[in-house]
């Protein structure tokens, strides 16, 4: 059995479609492709497909993930180029590896967003981003299953900054009205604190309250190096071992008496 692992994204309106809504189209996308898929024993078998920490309806994604499991071996770049055609625009397959690594979901302990806050002078929120910094906890309230949760969304954001407006690409940038733009990166805790939380604490320590809802986009989701501050890429150890392994093939294989 193959393992093969995808990055996908959910851009534009597609942002609005709910994890189930992905999941379906998802499996009508692999019907499409005729990928090979593994399914579950039981009386109503699925196809074995795992996905991983998935972005909140209403958000874009550059990095979101999941593995899939096939009977027979296939090349995953063309893979991804099939599914990525199978998939409305919006949701694409961006990258894919044969999984030869255990525990992708170990891997994704922090993610990197943006917010983009419309009508929100940048002078405003660089006041509000330095009283959270500043902050030893902020204290946020959130409606769960359970009711109405009280936690501290200060300590799993490692960095939060403003970001410069000059440095987002021109086709995305507001013309009509101010715009600040936050870059945060956040632990995976539990419970999870999300972007709409962190702009709950902003709203407790500095009153700042957007006045339409924030555009908001991960950027990346990975292990978090505790060195370097940087979110890295979650596949790559798997990039790293397929490397070695074509590495040990050619070595082997000039060692081969002819």
């Amino acid at each position: 059995m193959q393992r093969i692992r995808l990055r996908y994204t959910k851009r534009g309106r597609l942002r609005f479609t709910s994890h189930r809504d992905f999941q379906r189209a998802f499996e009508r996308a692999l019907r499409r492709a005729e990928v090979p898929m593994a399914y579950s024993a039981g009386f109503t078998p699925h196809p074995k497909v795992s996905y991983a920490n998935a972005a909140p309806t209403g958000t874009g994604s550059e990095a979101e993930y999941l593995e899939i499991a096939l009977t027979e071996a296939r090349d995953p770049q063309k893979l991804r180029e099939l599914l990525d055609e199978s998939l409305p625009t919006g949701l694409d397959i961006v990258d894919a590896v044969e999984a030869r690594t255990s525990g992708l979901a170990d891997r994704l302990t922090a993610s990197v967003w943006e917010m983009h806050l419309s009508g929100v002078d940048p002078t405003e929120a660089d006041r509000a981003v330095a009283a959270f910094n500043a902050a030893d906890t902020v204290e946020v309230q959130r409606l769960m299953k359970n009711g109405v949760r009280t936690f501290d969304a200060r300590s799993a954001v490692v960095h939060l900054e403003t970001y410069p407006e000059t440095q987002i690409p021109q086709a995305d940038r507001p013309t009509d009205q101010p715009c600040a733009i936050l870059r945060l990166v956040v632990r995976h805790v539990t419970p999870a604190v999300r972007p709409d939380d962190v702009l709950s604490g902003l709203r407790a320590v500095a009153d700042l309250a957007p006045p339409v809802p924030a555009g908001v986009t991960r950027l990346a989701q990975g292990l978090f190096d505790e060195e370097t501050g940087v979110v890295t890429d979650p596949l790559a150890p798997d990039r790293e071992a397929a490397e070695a392994l074509s590495t040990a093939d050619v070595t082997a294989a000039a060692k081969t008496p002819a």
